[in-house]
């Protein structure tokens, strides 16, 4: 990690950070005091294989039986391209809030309204959902009997707790995220390695073994159904681009933590999903459907009366960390959005704190949402069904990335981040938007319950969401509001490698000294 002062790169490193705010057009507004490591820690506690593993492992076992590890390896690969992408663009756009910025200057206002409408829905979603699965932890540690009233009061608690150690300012968010990490690597990694090692009860040939998941039918079939297992790990390494403006040195370092958090997550979900399947007690059961939460059993059997509860205390602070992670990222979305005048209220939306520094007013957006969501759940609505389209909204709204950075490199794009994969940027963005459609295909495929309804659920939510957010596009023109800069990838990428920090940073006739796009422009938004 650089030791370099925030805002104060040297020339010789390339543009400072304050200055290359500046060239985007914009001026500081928060405090740049996120570390790496700390960026690193906010995208993998959002990515949380502890709660992903947690919450699929009986559904991708009795689904795909044991071979369905093997979509964390095929899931990891594929993101790790998009987080490739990503890096390139955050590296020239270090802009707070991600998927807006990102779309919009690699595409046009309208294609960013869009993209972070199904994003920002997709997170809230998201965070209520993580708060509600949460709830089952802290009930189970406290011992606190299953009911509503206990799962939206331990809910509330989770949404509550996250919101207040957000409010403090961007060190806390830091500091927690941090103590997230540790909870993480110890309850995936520890937690595995040790399961994995001492408390096996199956040989590793398991993991090639259907265990008769397949039926009288085509295992091929089985597997595809069991991608959700990797599908629902694998995003979260976005958040560290949604705090671009808090970090320092961020066109070198987020793109670093994009792909460590790729990384360390992948392997911390192969040794937990691993670790539970090589312990179970009885694994059949479990292929077979028959008992649905296989996970406390087995830390039962393997870790003891105490030793589970420890591990509830771990998971707990697992679940704290990733609603944390959550609330911060969906702030840092809407800001953006409201910074540019592309949402109502956009005035108070894009309020930051003098004394704390954060987005406060986007804060208790992404804090209230989720709160009205669970009540909406008590008062009777299904987690399923209100949470249904938030993987592949997330998907989508990647994807909305990946597709517009490739028309970009069409147009004669060359990304001019100091984070930069040269010649193979191209098929890297191809084979990107070749893995997403397909992982969207594989998400939307109707399931064969009978029910309308549950079978369809995830693209009619993603069509509700969708068409609201067009309606409202085309009914308010929210886009005419905005003169910020869009579609200007070529001509910033020219700014950039123009500008004397990078110039005297690039030997002359160094890839990336010019730019492919012709005259350089003289200010942005040319």
């Amino acid at each position: 990690m650089s030791a370099d002062q925030p805002g104060k790169t040297p020339a010789a490193k390339g543009i400072g950070d304050q200055e290359h705010l500046r060239v985007l057009g914009y001026e500081d507004s928060f405090h740049r005091s996120m570390s790496l490591w700390a960026n690193f820690a906010l995208g993998f506690t959002y990515l949380s294989p502890l709660v992903g593993v947690y919450s699929l492992f009986a559904l991708a076992l009795s689904t795909g039986g044991p071979p369905s590890i093997f979509w964390i390896l095929i899931v990891g690969a594929g993101q790790l391209l998009v987080a490739l992408v990503f890096g390139e663009v955050v590296s020239q756009y270090p802009i707070a809030g991600g998927i807006y910025p990102w779309t919009r200057r690699l595409w046009g206002k309208r294609y960013a309204w869009m993209a972070a409408w199904v994003y920002v829905w997709a997170m809230l979603v998201t965070i209520t959902a993580v708060a509600e699965f949460g709830s089952g932890f802290l009930g189970s540690l406290i011992d606190a009997p299953v009911t509503k009233e206990v799962t939206l009061g331990l809910s509330v608690l989770f949404l509550l707790v996250a919101f207040a150690f957000n409010f403090s300012g961007t060190k806390m968010l830091g500091r927690v995220a941090r103590i997230g990490l540790g909870a993480e690597l110890i309850g995936v990694i520890g937690l595995g390695l040790y399961l994995l090692i001492f408390q096996r009860k199956q040989e590793f040939s398991v993991f090639f073994n259907t265990m008769g998941v397949e039926g009288d039918g085509n295992y091929a079939v089985a597997f595809l159904g069991a991608a959700l297992a990797g599908l629902f790990l694998f995003y979260g390494f976005e958040a560290c681009g949604d705090v671009a403006e808090e970090v320092a040195n961020p066109a070198r370092g987020i793109p670093r933590a994009m792909i460590l958090t790729i990384l360390v997550g992948g392997v911390s979900a192969l040794f937990s999903f691993g670790g539970y399947v090589m312990a179970a007690p009885d694994l059949q059961a479990v292929v077979d459907g028959n008992d649905i939460d296989p996970i406390p059993a087995i830390l039962e059997a393997s870790l003891g009366t105490v030793g589970a509860k420890l591990f509830l205390v771990v998971a707990i602070t697992a679940f704290l960390s990733c609603v944390l992670s959550l609330q911060a990222a969906a702030s840092r979305l809407m800001f953006s959005f409201a910074r540019d005048g592309m949402i109502p209220g956009h005035a108070w939306l894009s309020r930051v704190s003098p004394r704390t520094a954060v987005p406060v007013n986007a804060l208790i957006v992404a804090c209230s949402i989720p709160l009205a969501l669970c009540l909406l759940i008590y008062a009777g609505g299904s987690l399923t069904q209100i949470t249904a389209f938030a993987v592949i909204g997330i998907y989508v709204a990647f994807q909305s990335v990946v597709l517009a950075a490739l028309r970009q490199r069409i147009k004669g794009w060359r990304p001019a981040g100091p984070f930069n994969l040269g010649r193979a940027g191209f098929v890297v963005n191809v084979v990107a938007l070749a893995y997403g459609v397909f992982a969207m295909v594989l998400l939307a495929l109707p399931g064969k319950t009978g029910v309308f309804l549950d079978d369809w659920i995830v693209l009619i939510g993603l069509a509700v969401v969708m068409g609201a957010g067009l309606l409202y596009l085309f009914i308010a023109k929210p886009h005419t509001n905005s003169h910020q800069p869009e579609g200007d990838a070529i001509a910033v990428a020219a700014l950039l490698r123009a500008h004397p920090g990078n110039a005297a940073s690039a030997a002359p006739g160094a890839p990336g000294a010019t730019d492919a796009g012709g005259p350089r422009p003289t200010s942005v938004s040319d």
